[in-house]
């Protein structure tokens, strides 16, 4: 399993005289610092002598372990030897994996037609959850929301792509659009939205393993905060993608040092 990207992705800016929308969250107390902490950690794994010869390897590696670490924080937590070993066949594990392993093919196309990356999200996240007549089909209370979000997405913003997706991973976990494997759905997009977005192009982090170290009751409360629309809790919310952002990163430095030991 690997996420194949190309070496490098754009970065999306704002046109020259257009409002940025997304600006304000700058703005917000401790995430412009988060973000810039997030940053410099993706930077130091970026820099790892051992991608310029396995950078595949390494995204091999990471897409295993945030598999592992994404159906955790749903509520199933499976040993990574177990996981290798290909034994598990809980539902929600092996929709992560489906996830995990397709997200490279979605790279390109998620910032075109969003909602229909998504669909297929939930199609492979969903697939032993959910009636099959239901997979991919967003619940009509989320028809209007997720307009806004597909415009974040596939608009341009000056705003460092850590936060764009934590917003992006905010926004669906919080509004649970498929009533099935959201959260899942949820971590998927917001790597796809880091990746496309020139933040981690290779795809050797492990954010999902970052959100599961900080931990899932954490995790839980960062987003309630979200959720709550209010300004302290969304800052909040975007701090902790930030931290685990960082965790991530560190997380993909010891997955190049174990290969570096061989």
């Amino acid at each position: 399993m690997t996420i194949p990207v190309r070496p490098g992705a754009a970065r999306p800016t704002a046109r020259p005289g257009t409002p940025d929308p997304l600006a304000p969250l700058l703005d917000l107390p401790g995430v412009r610092a988060a973000a810039d902490a997030a940053r410099a950690g993706i930077d130091r794994l970026l820099g790892h002598r051992v991608l310029r010869r396995e950078s595949a390897g390494v995204s091999t590696e990471s897409a295993l372990r945030g598999a592992r670490a994404s159906a955790a924080l749903a509520g199933v937590d499976v040993p990574l030897a177990e996981l290798r070993a290909g034994s598990v066949g809980d539902p929600v594990v092996q929709g992560s994996l489906r996830v995990s392993a397709a997200l490279g093919s979605m790279v390109e196309t998620w910032p075109k037609a969003p909602g229909q990356v998504l669909a297929r999200l939930h199609v492979l996240a969903a697939a032993d959850l959910a009636d099959r007549a239901d997979l991919g089909r967003p619940a009509p209370h989320a028809g209007a929301r997720l307009s806004g979000l597909f415009s974040v997405v596939t608009g341009a913003t000056t705003v460092p792509a850590v936060v764009v997706a934590g917003l992006v991973h905010g926004e669906l976990a919080a509004l649970a659009p498929f009533g099935t494997a959201d959260g899942v759905v949820a971590r998927g997009a917001a790597r796809l939205t880091g990746i496309a977005r020139g933040l981690d192009p290779k795809a050797v982090s492990v954010p999902e393993v970052g959100f599961a170290e900080l931990g899932r009751e954490a995790y839980g409360e960062a987003l309630a905060g979200y959720a709550s629309g209010r300004p302290e809790g969304v800052a909040a919310w975007l701090v902790h993608c930030c931290r685990a952002t960082e965790h991530g990163a560190l997380e993909g430095l010891a997955i190049c040092e174990s290969l570096l030991r061989g």
